[in-house]
């Protein structure tokens, strides 16, 4: 059974430029995240008139921000989802190439 040589894999410039692009889109994407939900508890401490303002009925600007939260969360995990396809095909690739590039031993 042949084993993996990883060192080899991880010195392609390909495998390198995958690990780079996804590296930066997920730090990206959790900085986003991060930012998107401590602006609640900053808001609902720090700009509670803005927050109690009522647009219809008993809903306010908090509660809508609040509820916000979840079209975020799905609209980065639907953002995710398109994103990670072209991770997978870049992969998918270098997993092909592995042979060549000395990937196994």
């Amino acid at each position: 059974m042949a084993t993996i040589n990883w060192a080899a894999i991880d010195s392609t410039p390909r495998f390198r430029e995958l690990h780079d692009r996804k590296t930066r889109f997920l730090w990206g994407l959790m900085a986003f995240s991060v930012v998107y939900y401590f602006l609640l508890p900053i808001g609902a401490g720090y700009f509670t008139d803005l927050y109690k303002v009522k647009v219809w009925g008993p809903v306010n600007i908090g509660l809508l921000f609040a509820l916000s939260q979840f079209l975020v969360a799905w609209g980065i995990a639907y953002f995710y989802a398109r994103r990670a396809s072209q991770f997978d095909e870049m992969a998918e690739k270098i997993a092909r190439d592995a042979d060549a590039t000395g990937g196994r031993k």
